[in-house]
């Protein structure tokens, strides 16, 4: 799936400065107060940043937050739930309410995709060295046996119990740092910080505005260029990337694979798509989004997105065309190097 073993820092935070970084909490001309915690969990490196007073203690408890989902959702860690409920022989496992949450989500959202989300893919994604970093091109027998263990309708929950058929592996890799990101946002809201901006690996969430009331600035990376192709302004929500122009590989005959799995075939993603970007209220719709609709190519994408609400997205085209939702019409601005790329809007 996407980013839990090599995160795609595909947003970057630019917050009115060149390049892709966040804004210093230092001489902010808003007079708050400012912290910042950098940290790695999840497999990812983690930037949280909370302005007012009681920013920092407020940060410390978001950072232990964090590292304790981590311990409850890592698929090598034989402590945690996810570990205990691979390795269980079908047996149904007691987990935390938190995983509870979270595998419940995973398969409502793979049920919602028609199983283009799929949390049951690791032994697949595993098999192309994509967790191992030992990159390696498997034969289609393999492929084929291995997906034998691969369908979401197959793990089931009730109550506290999580259980799945023996050989099944399930990673919740797609979903797990926006979950992560939602939970640490109502942390933060509930200690009083109104204005935060969270980047778990490239998984953003906007609490408010900037602390001087305007809007966060992201600039989008480009999935062919080492740059940002446009600017991105909102407040108070989630924005996530999906793409797999930076964990890949290039195999002997020079095919490059990707580290999306299509779940139907078992083999890296390779459609019209560059890049996925959602922009949602909450972290973990953007994060299942992103990856599913990436799976899906534009036209499956386009349509999912005029059948549901609640989301909005922009497309980057491998033909570097790119394709806005309405809603996203007036908050999106193409950087001057990148003005020869054509904006299309898409309407319900």
């Amino acid at each position: 799936m996407k980013r839990l073993l090599s995160s795609l820092l595909a947003i970057c935070l630019l917050a009115g400065l060149a390049g892709c970084a966040m804004e210093s909490p230092q001489g902010n001309e808003s007079g708050l107060s400012a912290s910042s915690h950098d940290f790695f969990a999840m497999n990812t490196y983690i930037r949280l940043e909370a302005y007012g007073d009681g920013a920092e203690d407020a940060l410390a408890l978001a950072q232990a937050r964090i590292e304790e989902l981590e311990g409850l959702w890592s698929v090598t860690d034989e402590t945690s739930d996810i570990y205990a409920v691979n390795h269980s022989g079908g047996q149904p496992v007691s987990v935390s309410e938190d995983s509870v949450e979270l595998v419940s989500f995973a398969l409502e959202m793979a049920e919602e995709t028609g199983g283009a989300l799929e949390p049951t893919v690791y032994l697949v994604l595993t098999a192309w060295g994509f967790t191992t970093d030992e990159h390696r091109v498997p034969s289609q027998e393999e492929i084929d046996g291995l997906l034998a263990s691969v369908d979401y309708r197959r793990v089931s929950v009730d109550g506290t119990t999580v259980q799945s058929e023996p050989g099944m592996m399930l990673d919740l890799g797609a979903v797990g740092k926006g979950y992560a990101s939602d939970e640490v946002a109502a942390l933060l809201r509930e200690e009083g910080i109104t204005s935060a901006l969270l980047d778990l690996g490239g998984n953003i969430v906007m609490i408010g505005s900037r602390p001087d009331g305007s809007d966060w600035r992201l600039g989008l990376q480009s999935p062919f260029e080492n740059d940002t192709v446009g600017v991105l302004t909102a407040s108070d929500c989630a924005v996530v990337t999906s793409g797999n122009y930076e964990n890949f590989f290039t195999a002997d005959d020079g095919t490059i694979y990707g580290h999306i799995i299509d779940p139907a075939t078992g083999y890296p993603v390779n459609n019209d798509l560059a890049s996925v970007t959602v922009v949602a209220p909450d972290g973990k719709l953007c994060d299942a989004l992103s990856t599913s609709l990436f799976v899906m190519g534009a036209d499956g994408a386009i349509e999912y997105w005029r059948e549901h609400s609640g989301f909005e997205m922009i497309l980057i085209m491998q033909d570097r065309q790119i394709l806005i939702t309405e809603g996203l019409d007036d908050q999106f601005s193409l950087d001057e190097a990148h003005l020869d790329m054509e904006l299309r809007i898409v309407e319900k």
